[in-house]
């Protein structure tokens, strides 16, 4: 394998490794308990996010990704999944003042947990990773962010695991809830 190859799996294995199991696991909680879920992010966490959205939905979670006009209303015991690796974005930030008005949970991820932001939410998974965001922590050979985003999907995926071998689900339990608008 060439040297930048094993430097990029050398840096996703070492950013994953750091991922806190209590955060992730503050997140499964969440998820669980939640009535409805709501995913929201920009750009390429965006589509990490959106692929675990439909994940959630195979496992059979009332899931909604925020800006498809089906999204319904946030409440009281529903959860906002959203992120910001830098630790600030203003449509996430007014995303956040609404679901915490309507008392819903909020997890966050971010490179930055003790920014104003994430401080707003329940729950916060740290990924330690090179961001958009000068990040003097942690370096990468991988430009603009890409670190953090590998990270969070490896952690999504993970989390999906732990919900199907937490609820004894197989594979074929998810099938149903597969698309065959294909």
């Amino acid at each position: 394998m060439n040297k930048i190859k094993q430097q990029i799996l050398d840096e996703i294995a070492d950013s994953f490794a750091k991922s806190n199991d209590n955060e992730i696991n503050n997140l499964i909680q969440d998820i669980d308990n939640a009535n409805k879920i709501f995913i929201y992010g920009l750009g390429r966490e965006k589509i990490v996010l959106t692929a675990f959205a439909m994940r959630l939905m195979h496992l059979g979670y009332d899931v909604h990704v925020i800006g498809d006009v089906t999204t319904p209303a946030i409440t009281k015991g529903d959860l906002l999944i959203t992120t910001s690796g830098t630790g600030y974005l203003s449509t996430v930030e007014a995303l956040v003042n609404i679901a915490n008005n309507n008392e819903a949970r909020i997890a966050f991820f971010t490179a930055f947990p003790d920014a104003e932001l994430p401080l707003k939410a329940n729950t916060i998974i740290e990924i330690k990773a090179q961001t958009m965001k000068d990040n003097a922590v942690v370096d990468s050979i991988q430009p603009m962010g890409s670190l953090f985003e590998q990270t969070q999907l490896l952690i999504l995926e993970y989390i999906i695991v732990e919900l199907i071998q937490k609820h004894n689900l197989k594979e074929e339990d998810m099938v149903p809830n597969h698309t065959n608008l294909e």
